[in-house]
């Protein structure tokens, strides 16, 4: 019995190991100057075109992937479409001093806010309170490769801020966006728990 449950973990973990880690960061390539790549409504060459690429577009966020890993699902206005990945390489996600992505940014509704990672703090804007500065202590990682889960402890209102960031499909409750990454939120000991989702590129 243990060898068979030793069996199934190690399955998981080698499917796990295979899988692509999103989001990750692309730039568009192969696609003529005089053209663009199409963004579609499903993973499918004949599905309703709903917006486009230009053919250097670069900093794309997919959030997501079709089980057979040949789309990418990206955010176009106020929804979210479908590109072939044949025409998307893969850029990575740069990870900053302070061990959190570049250029993240992460918002939620009841209450409404948004918080940027810049320069070594987490920038917290209300509506009520714009402009609140919680510099990062540390932003742990999980010490996989590729894995954006981050467990971050900053100085906050009058203590600790704490924050959890973690892979996940995530909707803003105001659009069709989808988001990859999600975010739980304390922006003091005592502060309510606030939810939210991120994004690697605004």
């Amino acid at each position: 019995m243990r060898g068979f449950l030793a069996m199934i973990i190690l399955g998981a973990t080698v499917i796990a190991a295979q899988a692509q880690p999103m989001p990750q960061l692309y730039d568009v390539h192969d696609v003529a100057a005089d053209d663009a790549l199409n963004i579609r409504a499903e993973p499918s060459a004949g599905a309703e075109i709903i917006g486009t690429l230009a053919h250097d577009a670069q900093n794309v966020e997919v959030v997501a992937t079709n089980d057979a890993g040949t789309w990418g699902r990206v955010n176009s206005g106020e929804g979210s479409g479908w590109v072939n990945l044949r025409y998307m390489a893969e850029r990575g996600v740069h990870i900053d001093n302070y061990n959190l992505p570049n250029d993240l940014f992460c918002t939620g509704t009841e209450p409404f806010w948004s918080a940027s990672n810049i320069g070594g703090a987490l920038h917290f804007d209300t509506p009520d309170a714009p402009g609140q500065d919680m510099p990062i202590w540390i932003a742990q990682d999980s010490g996989i490769a590729d894995d954006l889960r981050r467990m971050v402890h900053m100085g906050g209102n009058g203590g600790q801020a704490t924050a959890f960031i973690y892979p996940a499909s995530c909707n803003d409750g105001m659009s069709d966006l989808q988001f990859g990454l999600a975010i739980s939120l304390m922006t003091a000991p005592d502060a309510p728990l606030l939810s939210g989702c991120c994004t690697l590129s605004r």
